[in-house]
């Protein structure tokens, strides 16, 4: 009977891995486009860590505060990482079903 037991977890701990897997490369081709500014400036970013793409309202480009800009297009960055590392983390909560695995 332990020997079933035994077996009928490593399945279940096997198709959890396959699923996380699954998950994992689901992420990474992920897109997500995100803004600042009020959308003055706009980051469409993927799962993967990659920017692919920025978009910029003219009307913020000023020459007098670079800073300002510079600020914006960062933001709008992390906001459209963050939100993908927020999708993916309950993605993958609802396979763990809460559990805490390191490294994910």
């Amino acid at each position: 009977m332990a020997a079933n037991n035994m077996k009928n977890m490593m399945r279940q701990a096997q198709q959890m891995q396959m699923k996380m897997q699954k998950v994992q490369e689901e992420i990474q081709s992920m897109t997500y486009e995100s803004s600042a500014g009020g959308g003055m400036v706009k980051a469409t970013v993927q799962g993967n860590g990659r920017v692919l793409g920025v978009e910029i309202n003219p009307i913020v480009v000023d020459p007098s505060d670079v800073e300002m800009l510079q600020d914006l297009v960062v933001t709008a960055i992390n906001s459209g990482f963050d939100e993908i590392s927020s999708i993916g983390s309950a993605k993958m909560a609802e396979i763990t079903g809460g559990m805490k695995i390191p490294g994910m």
